[in-house]
């Protein structure tokens, strides 16, 4: 979240590395798939994040989804599984 947190609009608009999605596009399929964790771990049906006006609130986004993945004190494996799509999306950034 620190390496995204200052960006502007047009960095968020800027192709993410392989040039086929914006950075935007590829921080919220992050969210997205935290969500959809954190509804497993929660035995919960899997609802869409909405993707929000101002990609400059992305960053929000992330924190919430995130805290709420500890929150919900998801498996070791979940969490593993939350790490490596995190790490994924921040070397394609």
């Amino acid at each position: 979240m620190r390496q995204v947190g200052h960006w502007q609009q047009p960095r968020w608009a800027a192709s993410a590395a392989g040039g086929n999605v914006s950075r935007a596009d590829l921080v919220h399929r992050l969210v997205q798939e935290l969500a959809n964790l954190v509804a497993d771990a929660e035995a919960r049906p899997r609802r869409l994040v909405p993707r929000l006006d101002h990609d400059v609130a992305l960053p929000d986004q992330l924190r919430v989804v995130a805290a709420d993945l500890l929150a919900a004190g998801a498996s070791d494996a979940t969490l593993a599984r939350a790490a490596s799509v995190a790490t994924a999306t921040r070397a394609a950034l």
